[in-house]
């Protein structure tokens, strides 16, 4: 069954507090039926396509969640609604808060508590040269550094765009130091 444009209507309004007519910021308000909406500005006011008939569900911390349904009978394509929301009292469980009987139990209590230093040891442990160096020998590369290498091999391609890029074959700097290396014997297999 196909929908008809006449079902649809601009819904907007404000939602303010019972007690003190005030806007409720930042108010849910979501369609039932379809599961779309929107959220009201600071003002409590919001606006959003609806159809005639839905159920509006308003929601919004220390309030209580309510309920409106649009008439399908209306006429025009829009409707406008001040929506009350009542507030929402949570009774909290009573907290009774025992002190040291005084303050010298107290002092006495802090300076002789015995702190275990097995974790410090082994923080410190962990956190060594040697360890972190064998950590990070075998630690492979994470995304962001992947993506490091990724973009300076594009920028290193970009630097010769529209050119070769040098041949090492030619150049007489490495030659000169590839000589030197011979002669110095670096490349003798030393058995």
């Amino acid at each position: 069954m196909a929908q008809k444009n006449e079902d649809f209507i601009q819904f907007s309004g404000v939602a303010i507090s019972e007690d003190s007519l005030q806007p409720v910021p930042y108010c849910s308000i979501i369609d039932n039926q379809t599961k779309r909406g929107t959220i009201s500005d600071y003002f409590g006011y919001f606006s959003f396509v609806a159809k005639k008939g839905d159920t509006i569900i308003f929601s919004s911390i220390g309030y209580k969640k309510s309920r409106f349904t649009i008439p399908d009978t209306l006429t025009t394509n829009k409707y406008s609604l001040i929506h009350i929301m009542y507030q929402d009292t949570i009774m909290l469980n009573t907290v009774v808060i025992y002190p040291w009987p005084s303050k010298e139990q107290f002092a006495k209590a802090f300076v002789e508590t015995e702190i275990p230093n097995d974790d410090y040891k082994r923080a410190m442990n962990n956190l060594s040269r040697e360890k972190l160096n064998e950590r990070m020998q075998f630690t492979p590369m994470d995304g962001a550094l992947n993506f490091k290498w990724q973009q300076q091999q594009i920028q290193n391609k970009l630097y010769y765009a529209g050119q070769y890029a040098p041949i090492s074959l030619l150049n007489p700097i490495a030659w000169a130091q590839f000589i030197q290396a011979w002669k110095r014997g670096d490349f003798k297999n030393n058995k």
